[in-house]
C-alpha cells in the first residue's frame, strides 16, 4: 500500500511550523514555496517564515493574551517560537526578532532536515490521493484560490474583509447605555448607546476628518457582503448614519427618542465581547481609539480587536472545515494559518502546529482533539471552528475568547488567573488520542 504523501503548500509561519512538526515525528514532507521564483505584493525576503507587517510577536507576559499563547506553544514544542527567542532583539516585554535572521534560521532548519523536501515552485492543482496542508496565507495565488473556490464554493471565499472593532464587555459604562433589541424592549441581545444631536454632530465631524490607513489594492467592489467603511458612509452627508446604522427607530418606548443610537452586538456566547454594529473601518488604530471613544459609554472601552479593511483571502472555516481542520468536502485537504481566519504571527504558528498534529492523528488512525477551551489555543480555535454568527471574520488571541472565571476579580488579577488556569490545562493536554 502506498504511504500517504504530506504536501504542505506555503512556507510561511504556519507551513514552516507544520513541516518541522511532522518531520521531527518521522513523517516525510514536501514543502512547496513559490519564492523566490514568484513574490506576492507583500513579500520581499526569499526565505521561509517571512514577517511582513512587523517584527514583533507581541507580549511575552503570561497575563497578556499573546504571552500566554506563546507559553502554551512552548509547552507543546513549537519550533518557530523557539527560533523567535533565539533571534530576539531588545523590545522590552515584547518578543521582537531580527526579521531577516529569523527567516534565515527557519529556512536553514527546513533545508537541512532530511525528511523535508523543499520545493521552490508554485502549486495550483490538488489531487484526491495525497494529503495536503494549504498554508498559503492571506495572499494565496490566484490559480490555487480558484481551485479552493471550486471545492467550497465562491460564497465561502472572501476577498477583502471589512471588520468592525470589538470591545470588552466589562469596559463599557452601562450607566450611559441600555440593553434592548430594536422594537423589542424586553430583548437583551444588543447594548445601545444613545446620542444627543450635539454628541452625534461632533462625532460625525471627527469621524469624517480622521486619518485613514492606506489599504493596498483596495477595491470596494470586492468587499465581502459589500461592506462600506463607516467613515466613507458618513462622508455622504451628515445625517447618513442617523438614517442608516445609527438610526434610533424602534426605541420609542424608552421615552424621548434619541437622535442616534450606536448598537453593540454580542460577539460570543459568554457575552464578554461586543462588536460595534456597522462600524467597518479603515481608520488608523489611534484614530479608532480617539473617535470611537466619543460614543457614550465607550469613553474607557478596551479594544479586543480593531476594525480593519484589507485584502485578505480567507475561507469560512466554521462552515467548510471539519474539527480537525480538513475540508468537509474533501478530507485529504487540510488548512492552516491565516487562510482559516486566524490573525497574527503567533496564531499562525499555532495553527501550523495543531494542523500537523491533526494530520499525524489521521495517518495513525487516531483522534485529534483541540486543547481545552480554557487555554488560549483552545479559545482561538474554538472560535475559528465553531463561530455561529452570520459574518465570520478573522480573530486574534484575546482573553474575551476564554470562559468566565468563577470569581469576579479585577482585570489584572483576572488575566493572571486566566493564565494560571490555562497553563494547568496545557500541561495535561493530549492532542491525539
Amino acid at each position: 500500500m502506498k504511504s500517504p504523501s504530506i504536501n504542505i503548500i506555503g512556507g510561511g509561519l504556519a507551513g514552516s511550523e507544520a513541516a518541522l512538526q511532522l518531520a521531527h515525528r518521522g513523517i516525510n514532507v514536501r514543502l512547496f514555496e513559490m519564492k523566490p521564483r514568484k513574490f506576492s505584493p507583500a513579500h520581499k525576503i526569499p526565505g521561509c517564515a517571512e514577517l511582513v507587517c512587523s517584527n514583533t510577536f507581541k507580549s511575552t507576559l503570561r497575563d497578556r493574551a499573546h504571552g500566554l499563547l506563546k507559553e502554551e506553544l512552548q509547552k507543546l514544542g513549537s519550533y518557530l517560537i523557539k527560533i523567535a527567542y533565539e533571534t530576539r532583539v531588545p523590545a522590552g516585554d515584547s518578543l521582537a526578532v531580527d526579521r531577516v535572521l529569523f527567516s534565515e534560521k527557519v529556512t536553514e532548519e527546513i533545508s537541512k532536515n532530511p525528511r523535508i523536501e523543499f520545493i521552490r515552485e508554485e502549486v495550483s492543482t490538488l489531487n484526491d490521493e495525497d494529503f495536503f496542508i494549504i498554508a498559503t496565507g492571506p495572499l494565496t495565488g490566484e490559480s490555487l484560490f480558484k481551485k479552493i473556490q471550486q471545492l467550497i464554493g465562491d460564497e465561502d471565499c472572501y476577498f477583502f474583509d471589512a471588520i468592525s472593532p470589538i470591545v470588552a464587555a466589562d469596559s463599557i459604562d452601562y450607566s450611559r447605555c441600555f440593553f434592548a433589541n430594536r422594537r423589542d424592549p424586553d430583548g437583551k441581545d444588543y447594548i445601545n448607546a444613545p446620542m444627543a444631536q450635539e454628541e452625534y454632530d461632533l462625532f460625525i465631524h471627527e469621524l469624517t476628518h480622521a486619518e485613514e490607513a492606506q489599504v493596498k489594492d483596495f477595491d470596494s467592489k470586492k468587499l465581502f457582503s459589500g461592506c462600506m467603511p463607516i467613515e466613507d458612509m458618513a462622508k455622504r452627508g451628515p445625517k447618513t448614519l442617523a438614517f442608516g446604522p445609527l438610526r434610533p427607530v424602534g426605541f420609542e418606548s424608552y421615552g424621548k427618542r434619541p437622535y442616534a443610537i450606536v448598537q453593540l452586538r454580542r460577539e460570543d456566547n459568554a457575552a464578554k465581547m461586543y462588536n460595534l454594529v456597522g462600524f467597518q473601518t479603515r481608520l488608523k488604530i489611534g484614530e479608532q481609539e480617539r473617535v470611537f471613544r466619543m460614543i457614550p459609554g465607550l469613553e474607557k472601552c478596551e479594544f479586543l480587536r480593531y476594525g480593519s479593511m484589507h485584502r485578505n483571502n480567507f475561507i469560512n472555516s466554521p462552515k467548510v472545515l471539519q474539527y480537525d481542520f480538513s475540508l468537509k468536502t474533501q478530507r485529504n485537504i487540510f488548512f492552516a494559518g491565516q487562510i482559516i481566519g486566524v490573525e497574527g504571527y503567533t496564531e499562525s504558528i499555532a495553527s501550523g502546529l495543531l494542523t500537523a498534529q491533526s494530520v499525524l492523528a489521521r495517518m495513525e488512525g487516531k483522534t485529534f482533539i483541540l486543547p481545552h477551551e480554557t487555554t488560549m489555543l483552545g479559545g482561538v480555535f474554538k472560535y475559528i471552528l465553531e463561530y455561529t454568527g452570520k459574518n465570520f471574520q478573522p480573530m486574534n488571541a484575546n482573553f474575551g475568547l476564554l470562559p468566565h472565571l468563577e470569581k469576579k476579580i479585577g482585570k489584572s488579577d483576572r488575566y493572571a488567573a486566566y493564565a494560571e488556569r490555562a497553563l494547568k490545562k496545557i500541561d495535561t493536554t493530549m492532542l491525539i488520542l
